[in-house]
Formats: structure tokens, sequence, C-alpha cells
């Protein structure tokens, strides 16, 4: 499955998550069989045009709307800030749903 983060600057998997409007970059996770498979980095989310399933956002109460449009299920960490970090809570379902 496809795992978006939008992330303050490009430091692989050290890479911290950042609020929407802060993002520098995107980290696009390909996670299966319960790790990080692959990770790819993008400018700008419209650089990748195929099916992601999930956006892991910094808070709650950042716009959220657009990805659920694009089929998306959006997640928000609690206290998570690196790749590897959203990713180890994600596998044990410790991140927050929005919009439901």
């Amino acid at each position: 499955m496809l795992i978006w983060i939008p992330i303050d600057k490009n430091e692989g998997e050290l890479s911290k998550v950042a609020k929407l409007m802060e993002a520098k970059s995107w980290a696009l996770i390909d996670f299966d069989e319960g790790k990080i498979q692959n990770t790819q980095f993008f400018d700008k989310r419209e650089d990748f045009t195929g099916w992601v399933d999930f956006v892991v956002l910094e808070n709650k109460f950042e716009s959220y709307i657009e990805f659920m449009n694009d089929g998306m299920m959006v997640l928000c960490v609690r206290e998570e800030e690196t790749i590897e970090d959203i990713m180890e809570a994600y596998k044990f379902k410790e991140l927050d749903e929005v919009g439901f």
C-alpha cells in the first residue's frame, strides 16, 4: 500500500512530518508485509499520479477534504515525527483517523 507524508526536508527515513502549508517535499512510502519496502521523495504531490491509499498529516486540524475526495484514508500522528516512527505507529494502528 502507498502512503503520503508531507515532510520538512528529505532526510530519508529520518525526515520529519510537516504541516501541509510548511511541507517542502512529500514522501511516498510503499508499506507492505509490516515494513517499508521503498520510499520515494517528490517536490510536489502532483508529481505522482498513481493511486495512494493513505495520507498521514501532522495534526487533525489540517485541511484533509482534498485527500478524501481523492479516495485516500486520512490519518494523523500523535507524537511521532520521523517517517520511521510514523510507520512503526502505523504498523501497530497507533495513528488517529481523521474525518470519521
